[in-house]
């Protein structure tokens, strides 16, 4: 009778810590997540610029949380992943920009015509004639070739945003990645991209880009990573401005917007004018890092497998001042994705998931998606190894979470699952809404996907039409990349708690399954994948 009370109780024991592992943790309330944002967005670290002491200090608070919690080094030196830049900032004193017109020379004015871009190491003088080669866009994949006709050769290709409407939004946007216009321009022999904005898809107006413009842009060191190509020049042209361009064309700037608004197909013609540029470039040399750490799996065979949660910990530092302040604090863009995985690396540890997770602070997202592409080129854990990437950045809980915004949704089973624990969470889901916007490859979860990993990147929704489009698109108007995204916005305590409980349960339910996440048959993103296992 003792030996069945014996057995009796270690059942009951046993069936006890079976129910008391499965029970949920605690629903985040967002009061830690804020917290968090509140010092990652003060002023004393003065918007955590690239390579700054800002971002620094941003990043020791990081690696005390890791270490903190149990989570292990992941990085070459310890949690830091170095990497080293090259800063290039224009001098505008020592360049020019002019367009030339049957001889006559027109000149533009920095900041309220165009922008010189900085992001390549550009020429020191260029002259060569225009074409307007439409979106920009040759897939072979949907017989698209807006060069059909063209003679590119020695030119800069004009390219108005965006992309017909048979594209899905993660297709055009990567189409519209910088290594892919590389590769095209390189194909067409031009030398160059002038590029006209969307106005219906613009984030932020005019006025408050031309601000930016003297704000120094980075490449790396390490030449063969830039993915600009041999490009001489880049430029952002004005739309207000873009009328001068078609003069003479037989086609008007008004005609091309009218058909890019609604996704339409464009023309592509040589224009009449030529561009005349000198450009003087002041460098130097700076020295950033990714902060990686790992918490080890609890399964004996999956803990050598890891899901990555990323999220980018710089912005844009201390630049032209907007109602005179200078600091570009960055709560939500990304202090918001970063204080989220803070809370992860909290939580997680306690929950114990079978495979390992990688939290990778990434710098330099704001400069081109510098840090997860060393990252990707440079892992610190076998690529294959790595089943999924999530990435948080900028998910604007500023109106209460009903609806999910997932980019790549419909691209692998990851979306399946966000499906799923959102549904759970009484949370829909949605694909991207705005793909004129190209927010697919606009963070660093691009990265990961030309690596052949499935990944997700998620938002606060908002449904067309309603009240929180308002909210989003004012939102994007008066703070994105200003001085105002700082920690005395209004924000949803509860919208962040609630998009932190889908972080962590699909982080858990990625995590704990047993077979890895995969790309869809019919997904274009899925020839990565297959990249990768031919060993390319």
């Amino acid at each position: 009778m003792r030996t069945r009370s014996l057995a009796l109780a270690a059942a009951t024991l046993g069936l006890c810590l079976s129910l008391s592992a499965q029970t949920p943790t605690a629903n985040f309330d967002g009061k830690s997540w804020w917290d968090h944002v509140k010092y990652l967005a003060s002023d004393d670290l003065e918007g955590r610029d690239t390579g700054s002491p800002g971002l620094q200090k941003a990043e020791a608070y990081v690696v005390e949380h890791l270490r903190k919690n149990g989570i292990q080094p992941a990085g070459t030196k310890s949690y830091y992943q170095p990497i080293k830049f090259v800063s290039r900032q224009l001098d505008e004193s020592r360049s020019s920009l002019a367009l030339v017109r049957d001889g006559k020379e027109e000149k533009l004015t920095f900041g309220d015509d165009a922008i010189l871009s900085t992001r390549i190491d550009a020429a020191p003088k260029v002259d060569a004639g225009l074409v307007f080669a439409g979106y920009g866009l040759r897939i072979p994949e949907k017989n698209i070739d807006d060069f059909s006709g063209l003679d590119c050769k020695g030119k800069i290709l004009v390219v108005f945003s965006g992309s017909p409407s048979e594209l899905s939004a993660a297709l055009s946007a990567h189409y519209q990645s910088t290594a892919m216009r590389a590769k095209t321009m390189q194909d067409v022999g031009a030398i160059g991209y002038l590029t006209i904005p969307n106005p219906s898809a613009m984030d932020i107006p005019w006025e408050r880009i031309k601000v930016s413009r003297t704000h120094p842009s980075m490449g790396y060191a390490e030449g063969a990573l830039n993915e600009s190509g041999p490009a001489k020049i880049g430029v952002y042209f004005n739309p207000a401005s873009a009328p001068k361009l078609f003069e003479g064309s037989g086609h008007t700037f008004d005609e091309i917007v009218a058909l890019g608004k609604d996704r339409k197909p464009l023309p592509h013609f040589a224009l009449p004018v030529q561009l005349r540029a000198t450009q003087t470039l002041n460098k130097k040399e700076i020295e950033s890092a990714n902060v990686i750490g790992k918490l080890v799996g609890s399964d004996p065979k999956l803990k050598d497998e890891y899901v990555v949660l990323s999220a980018h910990i710089d912005h844009l530092g201390i630049g032209e001042p907007i109602n005179g302040d200078r600091i570009y604090n960055g709560a939500m863009d990304n202090g918001s994705g970063s204080a989220l995985l803070m809370d992860m690396v909290s939580t997680l540890p306690k929950l114990h998931p079978k495979r390992s997770v990688l939290f990778v602070f990434v710098t330099g997202e704001e400069k081109g998606l510098l840090g997860s592409h060393y990252f990707a080129t440079h892992p610190t854990v076998p690529t294959k190894s790595m089943v999924a990437d999530i990435n948080t950045d900028m998910f604007l809980p500023i109106y209460p979470l009903k609806l999910l915004t997932v980019y790549g949704l419909a691209e692998s089973t990851l979306g399946d699952d966000v499906e799923q624990v959102a549904k759970q969470d009484g949370v829909a889901v949605q694909p991207d809404p705005e793909p004129l916007r190209n927010l697919f490859i606009r963070s660093d979860q691009y990265s990961f996907i030309r690596d052949g990993i499935p990944a997700l990147a998620m938002k606060v929704g908002f449904e067309k039409g309603s009240p929180e489009e308002k909210i989003n698109q004012q939102w994007l108007h008066d703070r994105y990349h200003a001085p105002s995204d700082d920690v005395n916005q209004p924000v949803d305590l509860a919208a962040a708690g609630k998009f932190e409980d889908i972080i962590r349960d699909l982080t858990m339910k990625v995590a704990d399954d047993p077979k890895r996440p995969e790309w869809k048959s019919d997904s274009f993103f899925r020839r990565f994948a297959d990249e990768q296992n031919q060993g390319k």
